[in-house]
C-alpha cells in the first residue's frame, strides 16, 4: 500500500468488474451438477440461468436400467429423462434460477462412437448462453466423469467464440476431492495460457436452502449417497470456490516458463 494514502493504485486481486455478474450462466453438465456445486452462487444472484447439456432423452434406455438409474427407483420403460427435468425445474424455484436443457443424452445411454464430442456441443452451448443474455459464464472444471470433461471443454470453445463474456469455473461436487484432479485441471488450463485464479464472486451460504434445492432430485439421491458420499458433504459445509479464467496480467507469463 503506498506511504500515506489508504487508496489502493490497482483493483485488489481476484475482484470481478462491475457489470461482468450481471447476468450469470451456470453450464451444468447433468441435472443436479449446478446446484450441487454453485447453489450459494445462485442464491446471491438470482434470475441466473443453468444450462444442462446432458438433459436429452436417448433414442432407447438401456434395459434394464444402468447402476445408476436403477438405484434411484428407475424400471424398464420409465422416462428416466422426463422425471429428472420435473425434479431439476422444482430446484431451480428454490435456487431462483431459469432452467434451460439441451438434448444431448448423458454418456452411459451411449456406445462411445456415438457419444457428442466438445465441438458438437459448442454450437449448442453458444446459441443457450446468448439466447440468456448472459455476461459472465460459469463452467464445472470438468473432472473425472466424461460428460463434465465434455462440458468444459465445450466451454472452452465458446469462450474463444464469446471472449468478451466473464469466464469463471467452479469446482464439480463430487469430484474435486478425487486425489491430484482439480490440480491437474488447473495445471492444463494454465499450461494452455488461460489462467484459473480464485475470484472474489458474490455467495450467499444457505445451508438449509441449499438442502432443500438438493433434495428436489428426489432420484438422485440414494446413488449420490452411495457413491458420493453426499450427506457427509453437506455436513461439513464446505464454501464453494470459482476461478477465474483470463490471460494472464502483462509480464506475469513468464512464470510460465519457470521450472
Amino acid at each position: 500500500m503506498p506511504d500515506g494514502d489508504s487508496t489502493l493504485a490497482e483493483p485488489t486481486w481476484g475482484e470481478v468488474e462491475p457489470g461482468v455478474l450481471d447476468k450469470l450462466v451456470v453450464v451444468s453438465p447433468h441435472l443436479d451438477d449446478a446446484v450441487l456445486g454453485t447453489s450459494n452462487l445462485l442464491f446471491a444472484h438470482p434470475g441466473s440461468t443453468v444450462v444442462t447439456v446432458f438433459a436429452g432423452r436417448p433414442e432407447q434406455y438401456p434395459e434394464p436400467p444402468g447402476p445408476w438409474d436403477a438405484l434411484g427407483g428407475f424400471r424398464t420403460g420409465d422416462d428416466v429423462v422426463a422425471a429428472r427435468r420435473l425434479e431439476d425445474a422444482r430446484a431451480m424455484e428454490v435456487t431462483g434460477s431459469s432452467p434451460l436443457w439441451l438434448d444431448f443424452p448423458e454418456h452411459t445411454y451411449l456406445p462411445p462412437a456415438e457419444r457428442p464430442t466438445p465441438a458438437e456441443v459448442a454450437p449448442a452451448l453458444a446459441d443457450a448462453v446468448l439466447a440468456a443474455g448472459a455476461t459472465s459464464v460459469f463452467l464445472p472444471m470438468g473432472l473425472a466423469n466424461p460428460d463434465h470433461g465434455v462440458s468444459h471443454e465445450a466451454g472452452l470453445l465458446v469462450r474463444d467464440r464469446l471472449p468478451d463474456l466473464g469466464w469463471f469455473c467452479y469446482e464439480d461436487a463430487g469430484y474435486i476431492h478425487l486425489p491430484g484432479l482439480l490440480a491437474w485441471r488447473v495445471g492444463k488450463l494454465f499450461k494452455g495460457g488461460v489462467w484459473p485464479t480464485p475470484a472474489i464472486v458474490a455467495q450467499r451460504p444457505d445451508a438449509e436452502r441449499k438442502r432443500r434445492a438438493i433434495w428436489c432430485y428426489t432420484s438422485q439421491l440414494p446413488p449420490l449417497e452411495a457413491e458420493h458420499a453426499l450427506s457427509p458433504r453437506l455436513d461439513a459445509n464446505v464454501g464453494e470456490q470459482y476461478w477465474r479464467l483470463a490471460p494472464p496480467p502483462a509480464g506475469w507469463e513468464r512464470l510460465a516458463d519457470i521450472p
